[in-house]
């Protein structure tokens, strides 16, 4: 109603101005009998209303269209008034929901044939990894030892391209059941054997049979970015990461920890940003900013939750929260 008055407020204005001119011409030409005078104004006033009152009923869908928000795109492409205005809108939303459908449908394509050639490149490509590492496996001199570590960086690598791609597609890849944190654990210490002896960095676990319900797959790919970090910032330092848990009434913790050199306080609410190094990129050029994002992502994905607390200098603890029903 709104937009219909303020849409016909310069009509109601120039025919209030010219009823009065009409008025005015006459009054000077020397015609002064008022009743007459107003009655024409009545009776312009009358039909200015008759025809307000009709144009609204005739358009009232379509001022309602214009100004009612649109729950969803059935409302949005649903018939109007049968009047030119209102038939010539139903076309044009018609038209642009078609439109938007085959773009929609389009970049889904896109996105389809896109994340299948991410799973079968990497496929590819792990192939000849697998060769090279039954290659070095053959002689453990110095040489051998540098390609295996490259080997698996490329693999880590070629890993996490892998389930960046998956991510868009996150609700059709998963399967929540109850999962034993200890062999989720045990396992992404297996797979970070090779990480863990080059870096003299030991594995601590300290966890019970316990379980919780997450997706497997996904749970190993968090604990491994966890585990992969806490090495990582340890090196060299002798020391030992921690892998406990801890239980209340309604959650189950799953607590990584390690006593390396730490994130700058600055850094720690920005350490889950898509990208970002911080201080401790710049002197591991190998960070790539994108496992804690990831990790990020696939927990609020799951309902988990991730918390992380450091002290630079002294170590970092990440924190992945399990809410048990």
């Amino acid at each position: 109603m709104k937009l219909f008055f303020r849409e016909h407020i310069p009509l109601i204005i120039i025919n209030g101005l010219q009823m009065v001119i009409m008025i005015l011409v006459f009054w000077l030409d020397g015609y002064r009998k008022t009743s007459l005078v107003f009655y024409g104004l009545f009776l312009g006033s009358l039909l200015l209303t008759a025809y307000l009152v009709f144009r609204y009923q005739t358009h009232k869908n379509y001022y309602k269209r214009l100004t009612d928000s649109i729950g969803n795109l059935d409302e949005a492409i649903a018939t109007l008034d049968a009047v030119p205005l209102s038939v010539a809108l139903s076309k044009t939303l018609k038209s642009q929901h078609t439109l938007y459908l085959n773009e929609l449908h389009y970049q889904e394509k896109r996105r389809n044939d896109h994340l299948t050639f991410i799973n079968q490149w990497v496929h590819q490509m792990k192939t000849p990894l697998s060769v090279i590492e039954l290659i070095t496996q053959e002689d453990d001199d110095e040489h051998m030892l540098s390609i295996r570590e490259e080997t698996d960086k490329l693999e880590k690598g070629l890993e996490m391209v892998l389930y960046a791609a998956r991510l868009e597609t996150f609700e059709h890849d998963f399967h929540v059941q109850p999962v034993s944190l200890r062999k989720v654990a045990e396992q992404a210490i297996r797979e970070n054997k090779r990480l863990f002896i080059k870096n003299e960095v030991y594995p601590e676990v300290k966890i019970q049979e316990t379980i919780v319900e997450s997706d497997e797959k996904w749970l190993i790919f968090i604990i491994n970015q966890l585990v992969t970090n806490a090495v990582k910032y340890s090196a060299g330092k002798s020391r030992k990461v921690i892998i406990t848990e801890t239980k209340t009434e309604h959650d189950i913790t799953l607590i990584v920890q390690d006593f390396g050199i730490g994130i700058p306080k600055t850094d720690v609410k920005r350490v889950f940003n898509p990208f970002y190094t911080g201080d401790n990129g710049r002197l591991y050029r190998e960070s790539t900013g994108m496992g804690l994002y990831l990790v990020k992502e696939v927990c609020e994905k799951l309902g988990h939750q991730i918390e992380i607390e450091s002290t630079e200098g002294e170590g970092t603890i990440v924190k992945l929260l399990f809410h048990q029903a």
